[in-house]
């Protein structure tokens, strides 16, 4: 089962919405790491995810995306095609996991992310 691990918001001005987020939400916004801001939104004690800020690519330039954690990319990435589903991104390998952008089927924008622990 995939489960929702994390939320990403992309803009065009990724400096000026992280501002934002910390003044109106009080999120904790990390350094940037390759145009990405990491934020937590709440204590670990309670129900919620954390996530990030980015510049959004051309082809994405600005929304939410929800981040959703798989075992088997190169799987879900074929049945998720096999479902309708483009890629937009395909594998991109990083440190510790590796990671693709896709629409669905009806042009919602998800991420797949799986640990490298997990191969």
């Amino acid at each position: 089962m995939g489960r929702v691990i994390g939320f990403e918001l992309n803009s065009q001005e990724p400096e000026k919405a992280a501002a934002f987020y910390s003044k109106v939400f009080g999120w904790e916004v990390a350094a940037p790491n390759w145009d990405y801001w990491a934020v937590m939104t709440g204590n670990e004690d309670k129900a919620g995810i954390n996530g990030g800020i980015g510049k959004g690519p051309s082809d994405f330039p600005h929304g939410t995306r929800i981040q959703i954690e798989v075992d088997a990319i190169d799987e879900v990435i074929a049945q998720a095609k096999h479902n309708g589903a483009t890629i937009l991104r395909d594998k991109m390998a990083f440190d510790d996991f590796y990671l693709a952008y896709l629409v669905d089927p009806t042009g919602i924008g998800i991420g797949l992310i799986q640990y490298k622990n997990n191969e």
